[in-house]
């Protein structure tokens, strides 16, 4: 294997299909806990939603404790404080399972995620001793409170405040939190505030027993009607110095890197539940006869379908690609003696760009994909008594969770520059290249024609075009970049696309290996669907960016190097669509 690769770097870098994880290669073991996930769900959650979403007195927290029993709430949290011990990997399949769960999905991820993890991985041993196996058992319950009225995106404005008391044995913190999950029945607090005038914020375990602590009613939203959603109100709570998580004025730094995490398990949680609509829409499509026959006979549906299962199959295999290198990450630090906390929290904030296309990628592939569930059920799709009703209202909050896309989108490019800036990361040397080779001229020589050098090809090309592209604007916009947001979203779809589609081949170069083309005929249709629609994204976006800045002769010969590097071959996507739809109708469910 190569020297692993690093965040960011898969831009400049080509990635051996061989250092890739795909989701075919799951050991027994594995599939055995996911099917565990799959049976809870289907037994304790599936039959009682409606009485979920009503919210009924006790009933969440009580499906939390049957998690518990079965270990669901502690399998990445290492065997010396109640849990299974399992890698960064392991946890995302079980959170890609329990995505499927409609509202008790937002309660578990916040409990085991955003709820658990700042005090796994920042707290010191005394607290984790305390707190980790009550909540791993299900004893307590956890939530997380960052966001205030005034401050969302902005996390570090918040105005909730902590006082030293005058004897200094507790902090005394007064404030107010919002759109606070698992608010209405949390034991525990991970609370972020500002001590005296500081100008970042720390953080504080807070526990519901210290009083001073008041909740609003819970909110009425639009979806996840399940998940207990609440104001909290802290009116001279009083917290025992020692709740300090961390170190003072580390808490921005908490909730950065905790909201990666988050980000990562959102998207994993969003291939699960898009996973379970397409099974819903491909069944329903098999059943529905109009005009005399069923409507997956239909070319419009199975057009539907196809590019359902295509999106949804690219998104979990870029999902699966960043958990591996985060592991690789993980454990290459702790060989190099790094505690497995800190390694865990480095090897996380090394792949945050990487987090951040998954969770932007991830959530609106679940929205189009409940999208065109709805229109899959035609009339049946609007109702309450189908379940595209409940799937299309539950996603409509992932774009907006661990910080909305647009700023996730910006959040992408802002990384790998000042990553670039700092010396972490050469793009600046590879854009340049790629500058020079738009006055050359190009290279007709013999192609390699063996069965991923197209798709390889159009995938270095895809780079070149970022590269250039991205270049540009940093020459010509410099610190006014930051301000042109507009071209910012445009060079964040170009890295999702490229991401994603390099993702996609990787997989199914790697399921070849593995399989044998023969076998692979289907998921090398879904391969070449995909490189082929992201070449037009990534040509509009880079011809929209360059329009934007760039005038003149370099316009042109910016605008000729997008064509150039955007051209794919010819490609029957009526019928490579069809032959995926045929598979699935043949399976009656998504079966990639």
């Amino acid at each position: 294997m190569d020297k692993a690769i690093k965040g960011g770097e898969f831009l400049i870098r080509e990635t051996n299909a061989a250092d890739i994880f795909i989701p075919e290669e799951w050991d027994e073991e594995s599939l055995m806990i996911a099917q565990t996930c799959r049976e809870f769900l289907q037994q304790e959650v599936m039959p009682i939603l409606d009485r979920i979403d009503s919210q009924e007195e006790g009933l969440m927290p009580a499906l939390l404790d049957k998690a518990a029993a079965l270990g669901l709430l502690g399998i990445s949290v290492p065997e010396a404080y109640g849990g299974f011990g399992k890698d960064f990997k392991m946890s995302m399949l079980t959170t890609e399972v329990v995505g499927a769960g409609h509202s008790f999905a937002v309660a578990i991820s916040a409990h085991t995620g955003i709820g658990t993890l700042p005090i796994l991985y920042y707290g010191n041993e005394a607290q984790k001793q305390k707190y980790i196996p009550k909540l791993v058992s299900g004893e307590s319950k956890a939530s997380y409170c960052l966001t205030e009225p005034g401050s969302g995106s902005d996390a570090n404005s918040g105005k909730t405040r902590a006082v030293l008391s005058a004897d200094g044995k507790k902090y005394v913190i007064n404030g107010q939190k919002m759109w606070i999950t698992n608010g209405g029945f949390a034991d525990v607090f991970i609370v972020f505030a500002k001590i005296d005038d500081d100008e970042n914020l720390s953080a504080f375990i807070v526990e519901k027993s210290f009083g001073g602590i008041t909740l609003n009613p819970e909110e009425h939203k639009m979806g996840i009607k399940g998940s207990s959603t609440r104001q909290v109100f802290f009116n001279d709570c009083q917290v025992p110095v020692e709740n300090l998580l961390s170190e003072r004025g580390n808490g921005f730094k908490i909730a950065v890197n905790i909201l990666n995490i988050g980000r990562v398990k959102l998207g994993a949680a969003a291939v699960g539940a898009s996973k379970a609509v397409i099974t819903t829409a491909v069944s329903y499509a098999n059943e529905r006869h109009q005009f005399g026959r069923p409507i997956a006979k239909y070319g419009a549906i199975r057009f539907k379908l196809a590019e359902m299962a295509i999106r949804n199959y690219a998104s979990e295999a870029a999902l699966y690609r960043a958990t591996q290198n985060i592991d690789d990450a993980i454990r290459q630090l702790e060989a190099g003696g790094m505690d497995h906390s800190t390694a865990i929290r480095k090897g996380m904030e090394q792949f945050a760009p990487e987090a951040a296309i998954l969770k932007v990628y991830a959530s609106e592939v679940l929205d189009y994909v409940v999208d065109e569930g709805v229109q899959i059920y035609g009339g049946m799709g609007y109702s309450a008594e189908a379940p595209m009703d409940r799937a299309y209202r539950d996603a409509r909050i992932n774009r907006i969770f661990e910080g909305t896309n647009e700023i996730n989108r910006m959040l992408i490019v802002d990384m790998l520059l000042k990553r670039a800036m700092k010396g972490e990361l050469d793009l600046m040397g590879p854009a340049q290249k790629v500058a020079g080779e738009l006055m050359a001229i190009p290279d007709f020589g013999e192609q390699d024609t063996s069965l991923f050098a197209a798709e390889k090809r159009a995938i270095a090309a895809f780079k070149k075009a970022i590269l250039m592209t991205a270049g540009a604007a940093v020459q010509k916009l410099m610190m006014q970049l930051a301000k042109e947001q507009e071209v910012l979203m445009n060079l964040a779809d170009m890295l999702i696309e490229l991401y994603i589609a390099e993702s996609l081949m990787l997989r199914v170069e790697k399921l070849v290996q593995k399989r044998g083309e023969a076998a692979c005929a289907v998921h090398l249709d879904m391969m070449r669907v995909y490189i082929y629609d992201a070449a037009d994204s990534i040509a509009k976006n880079g011809r929209d960016a360059l329009n934007s800045f760039a005038e003149g002769d370099e316009l042109r010969m910016m605008l000729m190097g997008i064509k150039r590097f955007t051209k794919t071959d010819p490609l029957n996507v009526k019928e490579a669509r069809r032959r995926v739809a045929a598979k699935l109708l043949e399976e009656n469910k998504y079966c990639f």
